[in-house]
């Protein structure tokens, strides 16, 4: 166990210690304000205050972890080795920046909170956030930093045992429409036709019609072809399904037709499931409920994993109305546009309410890859390479990678040719050295 010494034990300070020492590092933390208790623990400890008690291995601690509320933090990044950092310290600390103030203001999006532009469906961008201005977007600083302390920890601790975690991947398939055509209702199927038509897509018509009358496979009914990758595979893919009534954002289908629900509950039967929460239910917690009991409803069980449609968030308010239902994992926290790290980690931590300087139950779970940011890259081989790039950034940390795939990437649709080796790549990279 690690003791540590601080002038002041905050809720800041509590939350971000347990997320670098045990949810990343893996050891126990406890606190003191008693220089007596510090003195006579016998194993690893430190101090995290203003000024060093002697010789013991010492951070100098940031402001931060000891406020209430939103400041002007004025933010100075520094290149550290092979990575960046902010809040430095100066040579007296045994590391040369608060690692653990810098990690607080990464995983509260403590910059989410403050003034920022946002993008045409009222998201935060990544071309706002610190990272990505600063150039540090395409690593998990808040994971390497916390290797970094646990190597200087060694130094001073050379006995005691650190334990290990390993490279894991969580496949995510979101599903906002089930089918291109099957299931669409009379209206949907006669108003496409239409659109079809004006537009010259004779194409479109013929296979639109061909799927209607069971004589072709629908294009975006991939299902079989992932309950079989999944059946090969050692680690659980993760369905998110949309039930929500039909919009202008959200063109999914009808929840309470049998077929829909049959396929649910047969991906239920192999992989994991969550619901993809439709648009107007992010800020309508009555309508999120509605949704959650349906999903419970067909699946039969608690519903544990939700995803916002279009990946918006408004924070706080969003992972408030799922802490309200009991909804106990979210997956929306990475950027649509742009690979990395949106709160700096690929390890999951729990949601910090900056509002109410609590530390909630709520798991966020980042991703770190959608697949349609890959199709910025031309050739396949640009892709693999920057998905390499990806994976070997999350394995320096053996952290988690969340690559995120709809079930249409994987029709035969030309614009996403070559994502199922795309795909397979990701299955197969924890046995890749």
């Amino acid at each position: 166990m690690l003791l540590v010494y601080t002038h002041k034990i905050s809720p800041r300070l509590k939350y971000v210690f347990k997320h670098i020492c045990t949810r990343v590092l893996g050891i126990e933390v406890s606190f003191t304000t008693k220089i007596e208790t510090f003195i006579a623990h016998d194993s690893l400890k430190m101090s995290y205050t203003k000024q060093q008690l002697g010789n013991e291995f010492y951070i100098k601690s940031h402001d931060i972890l000891f406020e209430q509320g939103l400041n002007d933090i004025d933010i100075h990044i520094h290149t550290w080795e092979h990575t960046k950092c902010f809040f430095y310290l100066g040579e007296k600390s045994s590391i040369p920046f608060d690692v653990f103030s810098a990690s607080f203001y990464l995983l509260s999006r403590y910059e989410e909170y403050l003034p920022h532009v946002k993008d045409e469906y009222g998201r935060f961008t990544a071309t706002e956030s610190l990272a990505f201005q600063e150039g540090f977007l395409h690593q998990p600083v808040v994971d390497i930093w916390a290797y970094k302390f646990r190597d200087a920890l060694k130094k001073q601790f050379p006995d005691f045992e650190f334990p290990s975690r390993s490279y894991q991947i969580k496949p995510v398939i979101d599903v906002p429409s089930a089918y291109t055509y099957k299931l669409k209702g009379i209206m949907r199927t006669l108003g496409g036709s239409l659109k079809d038509l004006a537009r010259l897509r004779l194409k479109s018509l013929y296979t639109r019609f061909a799927v209607i009358m069971g004589f072709k496979h629908d294009p975006f009914d991939t299902f079989k072809y992932l309950i079989n990758r999944q059946k090969s595979s050692s680690f659980s893919f993760l369905f998110f399904f949309l039930l929500g009534d039909y919009s202008t954002y959200d063109k999914g289908i009808n929840p309470n037709k049998k077929q829909f629900i049959s396929l649910i509950k047969h991906v239920g039967d192999y992989c994991d499931v969550g619901l993809k929460i439709s648009y107007f239910a992010l800020d309508d917690e009555s309508l999120l409920k509605k949704e959650k009991l349906k999903m419970e409803d067909i699946l039969n069980r608690n519903l544990k994993a939700s995803r916002q449609s279009f990946s918006k968030l408004n924070l706080p308010e969003t992972y408030r109305n799922l802490i309200a239902l009991e909804i106990k994992e979210d997956y929306t926290m990475g950027y649509v546009n742009h690979l990395g790290f949106r709160a700096g980690s690929c390890t999951p931590f729990l949601f910090y309410d900056l509002d109410y300087e609590v530390q909630t139950p709520l798991k966020i779970v980042p991703y770190q890859l959608m697949d349609f940011t890959l199709l910025k890259q031309k050739s396949l081989l640009d892709k693999k390479k920057v998905l390499n790039e990806l994976i070997y950034q999350i394995k320096q940390v053996d952290g988690q990678f969340v690559p995120i795939f709809h079930n249409y990437t994987f029709s035969d649709y030309k614009r996403w040719d070559g994502f199922k080796e795309l795909f397979n790549l990701i299955l197969d990279s924890p046995n890749e050295a």
